[in-house]
């Protein structure tokens, strides 16, 4: 195989797509339960809500308090979430064969999120991914965020790259908008955190895959 024409960077989602957060998030979400005195939730039921950020996860967990509690128990949240920011945290497995191939084969690759850079720095920290990735574009770098195309667009930037030359793979339909708002192309990663009812086909991705190492081969690069 060879690789694809015209592609030469690969950009990822963060949450559910190069990194299963999910468990940290899970757990710091139960421990705001229990200071307040609830039952836990569990985990299959948190999971499918990981992607959309602390506001969804904190209202899955308490309805639609008031504005002035729901920012107290949002930024508990994410206090608890910081704590334990890497505890279980890691890169869904094959990601790890799909870095070292795109660094071989010479690809450029990095990382686009919607989540703060004052969570998304020492994430990348702490999991040895910070001065290995090309560029880190956090959901507070700028002005707008996913779906707008600001974000990936400064990517491309940051990679030296064209905009027509990059991928970009998540897990959330906003993330297949933002590619095409963008002019890249928009893949999905399937084994993410995607919803029961969800149908990623139906936000007409280019390609959705079921395991990290899919990518490669749609790209070209496994034999």
């Amino acid at each position: 195989m060879s690789l694809r024409k015209g592609l030469r960077g690969v950009l990822f989602d963060l949450d559910g797509t190069l990194l299963d957060t999910a468990p940290d998030m899970a757990g710091a979400l139960n421990q705001l339960l229990a200071d307040e005195g609830m039952e836990a939730l569990s985990f299959e039921c948190i999971r499918p809500h990981v992607s959309h950020g602390a506001l969804r996860l904190v209202r899955l967990a308490f309805g639609e308090p008031d504005k002035q509690r729901f920012e107290d128990l949002r930024r508990r949240f994410l206090d608890f979430y910081r704590a334990g920011i890497a505890r279980h945290t890691r890169m869904f497995d094959g990601f790890e064969i799909v870095l070292d191939a795109l660094e071989a084969a010479g690809m450029r690759w990095g990382i686009v999120t919607n989540k703060p850079g004052w969570l998304t720095a020492p994430l990348l920290q702490e999991l040895g991914l910070a001065a290995r990735s090309g560029c880190v574009v956090s959901g507070d770098t700028l002005a707008e965020r996913k779906p707008h195309p600001m974000q990936l667009l400064h990517a491309a930037t940051l990679l030296g790259l064209e905009p027509r030359e990059c991928v970009y793979m998540g897990d959330a339909e906003r993330d297949v908008q933002a590619a095409r708002n963008a002019g890249m192309i928009p893949l999905v990663a399937g084994f993410g955190y995607l919803g029961a009812g969800e149908d990623p086909g139906a936000w007409r991705p280019d390609a959705i895959f079921g395991q990290p190492t899919d990518l490669l081969e749609w790209l070209g690069l496994r034999a």
